[in-house]
């Protein structure tokens, strides 16, 4: 299980120290992220396009109101035409609602920042740099222990428990 760690970095120099710090302490490239305003280094991982939008949260939304729409447009449509397949009429708008729900919402949140970000926004914009650290929970303590000793320029600025397991 892993813990999303979000730190605040002063300026580019200091994300690539950081990021030194992690390899060395065995957190994988792939579990680190930065976002800044301007263009990063090539060697520093930026974050993908599901983590600066907010495609996962629209899509989850949509497919949950999708659902809803469906399963009720599958009510009315047993009840109104009196299937013999009601069960599968159900479940088949359901399906149909879940899948383009999903599909119309995260084309709308794919045009908007990750909400989960816009704390973050503010100080990106005066130039900080966001490192978005993927670390294992057990741990969790070692690298925020050794992240302030090495580094007291950077700002510990939350922590999510529990990650998605594709962006």
């Amino acid at each position: 299980m892993r813990h999303r760690l979000y730190y605040l970095l002063p300026d580019v120099e200091s994300a690539r120290r950081t990021l030194d710090d992690m390899l060395l302490n065995r957190i994988d490239q792939g579990h680190l992220h930065f976002l800044a305003k301007g263009a990063l280094p090539e060697d520093m991982p930026e974050a993908n396009f599901l983590q600066k939008t907010d495609v996962v949260h629209g899509a989850k939304a949509g497919m949950l109101a999708g659902a809803a729409l469906g399963m009720a447009l599958g009510f009315l449509v047993v009840y109104y035409f009196s299937l013999e397949a009601g069960a599968l009429a159900v479940t088949a708008s359901t399906l149909v609602g879940v899948l383009f729900g999903g599909w119309a919402a995260s084309l709308v949140a794919a045009a908007i920042p990750n909400s989960r970000l816009a704390a973050f926004f503010p100080e990106i914009e005066k130039g900080k740099v966001l490192l978005i650290a993927d670390v294992p929970a057990r741990r969790i303590e070692q690298i925020e222990r050794v992240l302030a000793e090495r580094h007291p320029e950077i700002k510990f600025s939350g922590e999510e428990p529990t990650i998605p397991a594709f962006p």
